[in-house]
């Protein structure tokens, strides 16, 4: 059995943090988590647009080894996008990852998977990797149609996209129905999508691609059930959305992908 990719936990603070607050976010999590948790798992944190600055300082500055992420971008370089933040915008402030596709992007701003695919092509143009977000309502789950809804979404998401770059960018499962619910996928569950993500993608980019890159289960996770998920052999890492914004919790995920 091949070794396991390094786990990659990212924290989705979402519209929540000001600046203040989120520098001391950083600075809490930074003292719970120790050399060992970073040399075992990355991760990164995505704060509003409004934060980037100021935590790319923090990190910058007192050398903390967490990697600073975004949480969406527009595909174009510049122009005439009012309230938009670009790609080339986000790489000069040292952002290494990008979250793009999230179901709330989808559902409550109407992106459509070409937007998703648009952005993908961007943030990779600019040296940064996307988080390419996939998940079925509860609807499509009842129906039986999980897998045939979340690999049209990886499918578009990576088209045109080179192999090579698909072996380097990490996708995330997150079923909608379990975000911010406190409802989750059960291990098997999850297990069983991110499995079925990872055959997508070898279809699509190869074999070594699909081996590569880095699979992500988002969707109510908490310190208390990490361990389970993160146990399972197709399952990279967790996108952490409300307990990411607790540094314990958040460091306790971190900790359960280093024992796991």
């Amino acid at each position: 059995m091949p070794a396991k990719r390094k786990p990659l936990i990212s924290g989705n603070w979402k519209m929540n943090l000001n600046h203040f607050e989120a520098i001391q976010i950083v600075q809490k999590l930074s003292y719970l988590l120790k050399k060992d948790d970073y040399a075992a798992v990355d991760v990164t944190v995505h704060p509003p647009f409004t934060d980037l600055r100021s935590i790319q300082t923090v990190l910058e500055s007192d050398r903390i080894p967490v990697g600073l992420g975004a949480q969406n971008c527009h595909w174009e370089e510049k122009g005439a996008f009012t309230g938009e933040v670009s790609p080339a915008m986000l790489a000069k402030l040292n952002v290494g990852h990008v979250i793009t596709g999230h179901s709330e992007r989808r559902q409550l701003f109407c992106e459509t998977d070409e937007d998703v695919n648009r952005k993908v092509k961007a943030i990779l143009k600019y040296g940064m990797t996307p988080i390419l977000c996939c998940g079925e309502t509860l609807e499509e789950r009842e129906a039986g149609t999980t897998e045939e809804k979340v690999s049209s979404q990886v499918r578009a998401g990576l088209a045109g996209v080179g192999a090579d770059q698909v072996a380097t960018l990490v996708i995330a499962y997150e079923p909608i129905w379990a975000i911010g619910t406190g409802r989750n996928a059960t291990p098997e569950d999850a297990q069983a999508v991110c499995k079925a993500i990872r055959g997508v993608v070898s279809e699509e980019a190869g074999t070594e691609a699909g081996s590569s890159v880095r699979i992500q289960y988002g969707g109510s996770v908490k310190g208390a059930n990490a361990a389970e998920l993160l146990a399972q052999a197709d399952i990279d890492g967790a996108l952490v959305g409300g307990a990411s914004l607790d540094p314990e919790d958040f460091a306790r995920i971190v900790q359960s992908a280093h024992s796991a």
